[in-house]
């Protein structure tokens, strides 16, 4: 009975903790993506003569990013 109720505990707490990992993953992985990647990648797309795929990227990320702030 007392190995039941370990087991119990066990799994409960393990899956708060890995939910938790997950959110602050989440989190992370989305703050690396806007300050990081995405500029870059922009930076390569223009660098690489695809500013008419890379402005229409830009101006719809700009458009989000005002109207998520308001």
């Amino acid at each position: 009975m007392l190995t039941l109720l370990f087991i119990f505990c066990m799994i409960s707490i393990f899956s708060k903790v890995a939910w938790l990992a997950l959110r602050g993953a989440w989190g992370f992985s989305k703050i690396l993506l806007s300050l990081v990647f995405l500029p870059i990648i922009l930076i390569c797309m223009l660098f690489s003569n695809l500013l008419v795929i890379a402005l229409p990227i830009l101006l719809v990320v700009g458009i989000f990013s005002a109207l998520k702030e308001a």
